[in-house]
């Protein structure tokens, strides 16, 4: 499931998204292995960044559990594609939330500069 993680990321970065981070969840949690959190400059920005990914995916039939509403303007915007969950966020709720530091026990996965 690295490879799909690796695949989120590298339509994210396509889409022009900040902060692009995959953290390794197996020795941490039991509901998924990997988070790709990313952040957007605008909740605009946050929606189009999951509808890119959705639509990419939606190429070879990988469906997320979870749907988003269009023009969701929550800040954070949730994924869920069982073994990969991705957080988008609105860059000042990313900030808030900090995924990062919550879930600090986990690996940070390297993301080759071309994914």
């Amino acid at each position: 499931m690295l490879s799909l993680a690796l695949r989120i990321a590298a339509v994210a970065k396509s889409k022009k998204a900040q902060g692009v981070v995959i953290l390794d969840m197996r020795d941490v949690s039991t509901f998924c292995d990997y988070f790709v959190i990313l952040s957007g400059t605008s909740l605009r920005q946050v929606n189009a960044l999951a509808k890119a990914i959705q639509e990419d995916l939606d190429k070879d039939r990988i469906k997320s559990l979870s749907k988003v509403p269009s023009n969701d303007e929550s800040g954070w915007v949730v994924l869920d594609y069982v073994s990969v969950v991705i957080h988008i966020f609105y860059k000042p709720m990313r900030e808030f939330y900090s995924l990062e530091r919550l879930w600090s026990d986990a690996k940070k996965i390297r993301i080759p500069r071309r994914v």
